[in-house]
C-alpha cells in the first residue's frame, strides 16, 4: 500500500555481502523488509480505523464499501489478530472478516456472511484472492510473511530503497516476482509492482498519502490497480487511533456472528 511521485533515479554504488545487497545506509534487504513490516503492520500495541473503499470496475462503475478494522499485536513481528466489520452498503452490513496471523505458518482466516448466517474458513490458497471484490487481496489486509520471499536490494531511487522480492514457493501466487519501494526515513512501503513470468506488470499497490498519527507515520490513503481484470480500488483510512486498549477476547470466533458492540459502533 504505497506511493511514488516525481522520483529522480540516483545511481548508488553497492557491494554484495553474503548474498544480500548492502548500501551506504548499512542495511541489508532482509533488514529493510523486516523494518518495513513492523512500520506498516505493527505500529503501536493495537489500532483501529474506519475505512472507506471505492471500487471502480473496468467500465468505470463505482461501488463504495465502509468498514472498521481492529488490530492487536500479540508479539511485535509475530502473531497478530485482525477483525474487519462491514457497515455499508446494506448488502454487506454486519459481514466480518477475521484473521489470526501466524508468521511462518498458515494464518487462520474466517469470513462471516450474515445474509446466509454462514461462517466460512478461508483456505491458505485463497489469500491472494480478491478482498470482497476489490483490487486488493486478502493478504494485503494483514500482510505477506517476510519469510515467504527471497529479498534483493536492487537500487535506490531518491529517498526510497528498491527491493526485488521473489516467492520461495510459486504455488498459490499470481505473480513471479514483485518490486517494493520503501521510504528510507520511516520504512513505510510506498509502492509495490507485481510481475508475471513474462515480465508483464499485472498489479500495482501504492500509498497515496502518509500522515503523522499520534507520532506514528501512517498510510491514510492507498490505491490498487489490476491490469489483468481492469479497474482500480482506492482506500481512505479515517479516524485512525493507536493503543486503544483492545483485548484478545475481541477476536474470538463467537464475535463473527455477534460483533463486539463497544468496538464497532
Amino acid at each position: 500500500m504505497n506511493k511514488i511521485r516525481r522520483i529522480a533515479v540516483i545511481a548508488i554504488s553497492f557491494v554484495l555481502i553474503g548474498g544480500g545487497a548492502l548500501f551506504a545506509e548499512g542495511l541489508t534487504a532482509n533488514e529493510i523488509i523486516n523494518k518495513a513490516n513492523l512500520a506498516s503492520y505493527y505500529a503501536g500495541k493495537d489500532g483501529k480505523s474506519d475505512v472507506r473503499m471505492t471500487i471502480t470496475d473496468s467500465q468505470g462503475r463505482e461501488r463504495v464499501r465502509e468498514f472498521r478494522i481492529l488490530r492487536l499485536n500479540i508479539k511485535d513481528g509475530g502473531d497478530q489478530k485482525f477483525y474487519v466489520y462491514f457497515t455499508e452498503p446494506a448488502d454487506v452490513a454486519k459481514m466480518v472478516f477475521m484473521v489470526w496471523k501466524h508468521p511462518g505458518q498458515d494464518d487462520d482466516r474466517w469470513l462471516y456472511l450474515p445474509a446466509l448466517d454462514l461462517v466460512k474458513r478461508i483456505a491458505a490458497s485463497d489469500k491472494r484472492s480478491s478482498f470482497i471484490g476489490s483490487h486488493f487481496v486478502y493478504e494485503d489486509v494483514s500482510g505477506r510473511g517476510t519469510n515467504e520471499d527471497d529479498h534483493q536490494l536492487v537500487g535506490s531511487e531518491g529517498n526510497l530503497h528498491k527491493i526485488k522480492n521473489t516467492p520461495k514457493d510459486s504455488k498459490g501466487v499470481e505473480f513471479a516476482y514483485y518490486y517494493v519501494w520503501i521510504d528510507k526515513a520511516n520504512f513505510i512501503p510506498m509502492k509495490a509492482e507485481y510481475y508475471d513470468g513474462q515480465g508483464k506488470l499485472i498489479r500495482v499497490v501504492e500509498a497515496l498519502e502518509v500522515k503523522d498519527i499520534e507520532g506514528i507515520p501512517t498510510v491514510t490513503k492507498s490505491h490498487a490497480k489490476n491490469f489483468l481484470r481492469g479497474g482500480e480500488t482506492t482506500i481512505d483510512f479515517l479516524g485512525i487511533d493507536y493503543n486503544v486498549g483492545l483485548d484478545e477476547s475481541v477476536f474470538a470466533e463467537r464475535y463473527l456472528r455477534r460483533a463486539p458492540a463497544k468496538w464497532v459502533q
